[in-house]
């Protein structure tokens, strides 16, 4: 990250709470989060290794896939390990230079996982709406520059939340109620006017996911067209057979998202406790069950997987 010039109201650290109110239950607390976790580790590192190792998964959904993998990692390591310490060493100061960088990377991932869904989906289009021309249209080079869009779109997104928080001086209170950073909760903190910061926090990012899903919605429209208009019922059950797990993992991502953006802005009557613990499973609960779900619903993976294990089992 780059070094942020602060002002001398911004250099102490920031004290995050944990959960308020089940403080007493912390360390029980954080022994599923800690198994959610290794799973979510444990999971996509296994992804990863397939698509890497296996010839027959070089294709472009697989690539997507890896990134997804990546993206989740770095979604769940960005807040658990704190999250865990907080828990369980009572280690709750952080920096401002910290809290700024695990901000950036739990809204970048976000932002980013939001952007390769709607990838995903324009890849399962083109492979079920345009067979024939599926090689032409995903060439590798159209494949590094879809990559790069996305990740440039994202950090061009979330960069000014950074900014936008250090130009804020924090006079009072620097006790931030939940186990880690984001972007409207620290700017909350501030004695300045926070406007800016509100209505840029929550429309860009915002708007932004919401025309992912409205790109995604309109590609599973048109995939679900083309699929009941093939001739053969086995046919449509493979074309829809294709696309389940992603289904699956749009469906786990975005709702815990959007529920927890929306109960965090409007939500005045969701407890914060509800609210926080909510937060933390939306964190480590997607990165953990996307693997699984791929690897259930997809044939390639899941043969992969079997071969994988067999093998290491008759060593």
């Amino acid at each position: 990250m780059v070094l942020f010039n602060l002002s001398s109201d911004n250099a102490g650290p920031f004290i995050l709470v944990g959960i308020p109110g089940l403080e007493h239950a912390h360390v029980w607390i954080g022994i599923p989060f800690c198994i959610i976790y290794m799973v979510a580790i444990v999971g996509n590192c296994i992804l990863l290794y397939l698509i890497l190792m296996e010839r027959s998964l070089h294709e472009p959904m697989f690539f997507f896939l890896s990134m997804l993998a990546m993206t989740d990692l770095t979604l769940s390591t960005a807040g658990v390990p704190k999250t865990l310490s907080i828990f369980w060493l009572g280690a709750r100061e952080i920096t401002f230079p910290g809290c700024l960088t695990q901000m950036f990377f739990l809204h970048y991932s976000f932002v980013l996982d939001s952007a390769i869904l709607m990838a995903m989906a324009f890849d399962r289009y083109v492979a079920i709406c345009s067979p024939l021309r599926y090689n032409t249209i995903l060439t590798p080079k159209t494949i590094i520059k879809i990559v790069v869009g996305i990740s440039f779109r994202s950090f061009c997104i979330i960069l000014p939340d950074v900014f936008l928080l250090t130009r804020l001086p924090f006079c009072r209170t620097r006790i931030i109620p939940h186990t880690y950073c984001e972007h409207i909760g620290v700017a909350r903190l501030a004695c300045a006017d926070i406007s800016i910061n509100i209505w840029y926090g929550f429309c860009v990012p915002i708007m932004t996911v919401i025309s992912d899903v409205i790109l995604i919605a309109v590609s599973y429209t048109l995939i679900l067209c083309a699929v009941f208009r093939l001739p053969s019922q086995e046919a449509r059950q493979k074309a829809l057979g294709t696309c389940g797990s992603h289904v699956c993992v749009i469906l786990m991502f975005y709702t815990p998202a959007f529920f927890s953006i929306l109960a965090h802005r409007f939500g005045h009557n969701v407890s914060r406790t509800f609210h926080i613990i909510f937060a933390n499973l939306y964190i480590v609960i997607p990165p953990a069950l996307n693997p699984i779900v791929y690897g259930v619903k997809t044939k390639q993976i899941r043969e992969k997987v079997i071969i994988l294990f067999s093998i290491k089992c008759t060593l």
